[in-house]
């Protein structure tokens, strides 16, 4: 396994398997990886902790996006979503004795992360969800587990090269996002619309010159598109994902960074990336240092 710095912008060259070819996650038969579910899982859990609350129910509930691929993508055919946040899921429920098919994947957009972690809907968030101080004042966000920056996305023949190209451009993102105000101060006209996949369909028909938002997300849009579409510029901003969890469980951040710290060290985080963002051509980065726990 190659461990590099990630150079997203290098993903201009991309393999024609897309990322949709993952599968679902869950097993390796299915294009996710294999992971060693713990049998002694209730055992290592003091009583009254949310963690072995879940490993005695053998069952988590765990919301992550379905229109991100190489993220977090659900087909309207598939069982499962796929992508690297739900094999990120897959290794913490193993940690807890719960294997993939026991699993309640919730579909989380946006707008819901806090609401669904604040009322109960879902026991963790792994959705492209960027650590802040303003987030981490209402819910707990253990990580980062990946590390990414906002980039471009746009046409193979394309003029734009670098950052200063995109003045005088339309650039794209979801409405709200905080890509839309960056571009807008490198001199760019955002254009805001509702999902990723529209403002996607706009650059591929010429409407607008680029999107920004994630250099991970658009990545998964390039792979789905190799003969049309690219990433350029180096990440000019830097985005943490974490996982989240409840205010009302703060024993989860200690055993979520230590799991997946033990992935990082045993290798199943690499291998996580590997079989999702990895499938777009880019090297395997160096896994993040995170943040130790209040």
């Amino acid at each position: 396994m190659r461990l590099t710095r990630l150079k997203v912008a290098a993903a201009a060259v991309l393999v024609a398997s897309t990322l949709a070819a993952c599968g679902d996650a869950g097993s390796d038969d299915d294009g996710g990886i294999d992971v060693d579910v713990r049998d002694d899982a209730t055992s290592q859990f003091d009583e009254g902790t949310r963690m072995r609350e879940l490993a005695d129910a053998g069952t988590i509930k765990i919301g992550v996006k379905f229109d991100q691929p190489g993220i977090g993508f659900k087909g309207a055919t598939d069982d499962r979503p796929a992508g690297f946040d739900p094999e990120i899921g897959k290794i913490l429920a193993a940690d807890l004795g719960i294997d993939a098919d026991k699993i309640e994947w919730v579909e989380t957009i946006s707008a819901n992360r806090e609401s669904f972690l604040q009322q109960g809907e879902v026991d963790l968030v792994i959705a492209s969800y960027s650590i802040t101080d303003d987030r981490r004042k209402v819910v707990g966000q253990a990580g980062p587990y990946y590390v990414t920056g906002q980039q471009l996305l746009v046409k193979s023949d394309s003029t734009i090269e670098s950052l200063a190209d995109v003045k005088g451009t339309e650039v794209c993102s979801v409405t709200g996002s905080t890509s839309l105000d960056n571009i807008e101060a490198e001199g760019a006209t955002p254009r805001g619309f509702d999902t990723y996949s529209e403002c996607v369909d706009q650059v591929l028909n010429g409407t607008v010159d680029a999107m920004t938002t994630d250099g991970a997300i658009l990545l998964g849009y390039a792979a789905e598109h190799p003969d049309d579409l690219k990433v350029v510029v180096d990440p000019f901003s830097e985005e943490r994902y974490g996982v989240g969890y409840s205010l009302d469980h703060p024993e989860m951040c200690q055993w979520i960074t230590d799991t997946l710290k033990a992935a990082q060290d045993d290798g199943k985080w690499g291998e996580a990336f590997e079989v999702t963002l990895g499938k777009s051509g880019v090297d395997t980065p160096e896994p993040p240092e995170m943040d130790a726990c209040s």
